[in-house]
C-alpha cells in the first residue's frame, strides 16, 4: 500500500492531488444527490420573513451541483433563479439536467457574478462548509441582496451528536468531534491519497459550524437579524411533523431563550440572515 501511494506522485507535484478527482466527484454526486430539497419549506419560512408577493421573484442557488432539482423547483414556483457552480464539470452537468444553459453559471461563492443589491434571495445549501474563504463568500451574498433580502444558510454543525457517528460529510465516525488538526489530516488525506473519505468531492467539508458562529459570522458581513427554522417552520412542515415531541416542543422553544439555546446545539444547521431594509 504504501509504494502504491508513493507512486502517485513520483512523476508529477503532490499539489495536483488525486488523479481525476474532479471528474470522480461528478460521477458521484450525479448518482447520489438526493432528488428531495428543502425548497417547499423554505418557500413557507420566506413567507414569515418577508411579503413573497410584493418583492421581487429573484434567486440564486449557490452550489447547485450536477444535479439541481433545487433551482427547477424555484423556477417552477415562478422564480427568476440561477444556478451556481464552481466545478466546471459539475456546472455542465447542471445545464444538461435542466436544458438551459442560461440557468447555471460557473462561480464561486467566493466571487458571485451578480450587480450590487440584485437579488431578493441567496440559498447556500450545504455549501458554505466547503467554501475558501467563509467571510468573502457571506460579504458577496451579502454584496448581492437587495435590502430586505435574505440569505439561507443549510451547513454543518460542530456540536451535532449522532448515535451511528455519522456527520454527513466524512466516512470517519464523529468527525466533527475531531480536533481541528486532526479534521485538516483528513482532509489532506482525502484530496491527495484517499477521495473515498469524503465520497470524492474536490471540494470536502473544511469549516465546522455553530449556530452562534453563523450568526457572528453573518453580523461581520453586515447581515442584521437571524433566523432558525426552529423560529420559521410551521407545525404541519414535514420537518416538524416527523415527531410528535417536536411538536409538542416548538412553541416553548421559540419562547424560552435557554430552550432555544439547547435546542439550537442540535438544530443549529439552518439559518436565515436578513439584510436591513435600510442603514441603521
Amino acid at each position: 500500500m504504501r509504494s502504491t501511494l508513493n507512486d502517485l506522485y513520483r512523476e508529477r507535484p503532490l499539489s495536483r492531488g488525486y488523479p481525476d478527482l474532479e471528474q470522480s466527484g461528478v460521477e458521484h454526486f450525479k448518482a447520489h444527490q438526493p432528488d428531495e430539497t428543502r425548497t417547499t419549506e423554505l418557500l413557507q419560512c420566506l413567507g414569515r420573513l418577508v411579503d413573497l408577493a410584493s418583492v421581487p421573484r429573484t434567486v440564486a442557488v449557490v452550489g447547485c451541483g450536477p444535479k439541481p432539482t433545487a433551482v427547477r423547483e424555484w423556477l417552477a414556483a415562478g422564480f427568476d433563479t440561477v444556478g451556481i457552480e464552481p466545478v466546471v464539470g459539475q456546472a455542465t452537468a447542471a445545464a444538461e439536467f435542466l436544458g438551459d444553459p442560461t440557468r447555471v453559471r460557473v462561480a464561486g461563492a467566493e466571487t458571485l457574478p451578480f450587480a450590487d443589491q440584485s437579488l431578493q434571495f441567496v440559498v447556500m445549501d450545504s455549501v458554505l462548509e466547503h467554501v475558501d474563504s467563509v467571510p468573502r463568500a457571506l460579504s458577496e451574498s451579502f454584496r448581492i441582496l437587495r435590502p430586505g433580502g435574505v440569505l439561507f444558510v443549510y451547513t454543518t454543525n460542530r456540536l451535532r451528536f449522532h448515535l451511528k457517528g455519522d456527520n454527513g460529510e466524512f466516512r470517519v465516525r464523529f468527525f466533527n468531534w475531531l480536533p481541528a488538526v486532526v479534521r485538516e489530516s483528513y482532509v489532506f488525506r482525502h484530496l491527495h491519497y484517499d477521495p473515498r473519505l469524503a465520497n470524492y468531492t474536490p471540494r470536502p467539508a473544511v469549516h465546522w459550524f455553530t449556530y452562534a458562529k453563523l450568526c457572528a459570522a453573518g453580523r461581520a458581513a453586515g447581515f442584521a437579524q437571524f433566523y432558525s427554522l426552529l423560529d420559521l417552520v410551521e407545525r404541519d412542515a414535514p420537518s416538524v411533523r416527523r415527531g410528535c415531541f417536536r411538536r409538542l416542543m416548538l412553541e416553548a422553544v421559540r419562547r424560552r431563550p435557554w430552550l432555544r439555546g439547547l435546542a439550537l446545539t442540535q438544530f443549529g444547521s439552518s439559518i436565515f440572515m436578513l439584510k436591513r431594509t435600510s442603514p441603521a
